[in-house]
């Protein structure tokens, strides 16, 4: 469960994803895959080169924002996300990757902006909406598995 302070810091944001986000997702998934190469099989470059997974992922970063205080809104897309992770195999060990790239891609691209409060709320969002992931595709994988 999120603070009252981290919703609203995340919420602040959301005017710069608006603005700031596809640079975002791209520059998290080109430090990612330099920075942990070992994830890249997990990725469709296809959707890399054509810039369709970039745009993807900073409009679920922004619905996430906006939705900060009522996550289970979005479930429906989790779901769908969920089910094209296990396709793949995405387990709960990339999540943290995943997170530390991210964190750093929104430091590199809003540098000063991103104040350490900015970066902390962020830290504790990403924390509970990894979890939400988590919880989703250990339900996929167990389903698939019987």
């Amino acid at each position: 469960m999120l603070d009252q302070n981290t919703i609203e810091i995340v919420k602040n944001t959301v005017p710069v994803l608006k603005k700031h986000g596809l640079e975002i997702t791209k520059t998290f998934y080109k430090n990612m895959f330099e920075n942990n190469p070992e994830v890249k099989p997990l990725f469709n470059m296809d959707r890399q080169a054509s810039g369709e997974q970039p745009k993807a992922l900073a409009m679920t970063i922004l619905a996430a924002a906006q939705n900060i205080d009522n996550l289970d809104a979005l479930l429906p897309a989790v779901e769908k996300i969920g089910e094209r992770h296990c396709d793949v195999q995405i387990k709960e060990e990339h999540y943290p990757i995943v997170g530390t790239n991210l964190l750093g891609a929104i430091k590199e691209v809003l540098g000063d902006e991103a104040t350490d409060d900015i970066i902390k709320a962020w830290g504790k969002a990403y924390g509970e909406i990894a979890k939400i992931f988590i919880a989703v595709e250990k339900e996929i994988y167990e389903s698939r598995n019987k």
